[in-house]
């Protein structure tokens, strides 16, 4: 029996994932609809068949808990021929948990002994600690946790990396491409950002002001690119995630006639592929 829990979109924390609960034939869907307006709460739609009315009722209790009774939509059905495995309820509630909440346009899905969770979260840290969770809720051998769905999500990747950088400034010395102190202390919380997007590419882009030949600002802004890419190596940044754009004076962020506008165009930004 198979069960699945299916999660919405999340305008708040919510658990984007389909739940599916199964055992032997068992199998439990829970599913979110998408929201009617702008950050409306999505439902958690539960569906699927259970052994029994305690099953039933101890998962939408829990789901309950969770998002709240108004939210969550009952459509599991009670087969009294299916066979679940020693402890499925409880198994099942236990996977149930608030770092689900972490999960958008998901689903959980647990059939038999096999568990599957998918879906979106904002970084790798997140993706590695929920499908560790379930694992450890569970504490059983004979259950298998496959999270390899579970999908950081693009625009929290390019979120994480822009919190990180936080409209800071990547310093060098003046006309070359050897980072100051203070750059290379920004480029160590930025390693450790992109250590938290997973598996993604990255491009580094350098930026000048206007003053000077444009040709020689082309190469200048290639060059500390490049610094910024062997010191995020030598902080265990993955080298080969990684690629360099000089843009010169060619993308102003400010006005090049003021020397706080200069400042501003002489920078490095991370763009997530």
């Amino acid at each position: 029996m198979r069960r699945t829990f299916l999660f919405p979109h999340r305008a708040v924390a919510l658990i984007a994932l389909a739940v599916a609960l199964a055992a032997s034939g068992v199998h439990a869907q829970t599913a979110l609809p998408a929201a009617v307006g702008a950050g409306a709460p999505k439902p958690i739609i539960a569906s699927g068949k259970v052994p029994d009315e305690a099953s039933k009722q101890a998962v939408l209790t829990r789901l309950r808990e969770l998002y709240g009774n108004e939210r969550v939509i009952d459509r599991i059905e009670v087969s009294p021929g299916v066979v679940a495995p020693p402890n499925w309820r409880q198994n099942v509630v236990n996977m149930l948990a608030p770092d689900l909440q972490q999960v958008t346009a998901g689903k959980l899905e647990i059939n038999g002994n096999a568990v599957r969770v998918s879906g979106n979260v904002a970084n790798e840290l997140q993706r590695q600690q929920i499908v560790s969770g379930l694992s450890t809720r569970i504490n059983n051998p004979t259950y298998s946790v496959d999270g390899k769905q579970l999908r950081i999500a693009a625009g929290a990747q390019q979120n994480l990396l822009d919190n990180a950088l936080a409209n800071r400034i990547v310093e060098f010395e003046s006309g070359s491409a050897t980072l100051t102190p203070k750059g290379e202390l920004i480029l160590d919380e930025m390693a450790a950002a992109m250590k938290q997007i997973g598996n993604k590419r990255v491009l580094i882009v350098g930026h000048t002001d206007a003053a000077g030949r444009r040709e020689s600002n082309l190469g200048l802004s290639l060059a500390r690119a490049n610094s910024v890419k062997q010191y995020l190596q030598v902080r265990g940044v993955n080298g080969g995630l990684l690629s360099v754009l000089g843009a010169g004076p060619d993308q102003p962020v400010a006005d090049n006639a003021t020397a706080e506008g200069r400042a501003r165009n002489r920078r490095i930004a991370f763009k997530v592929l």
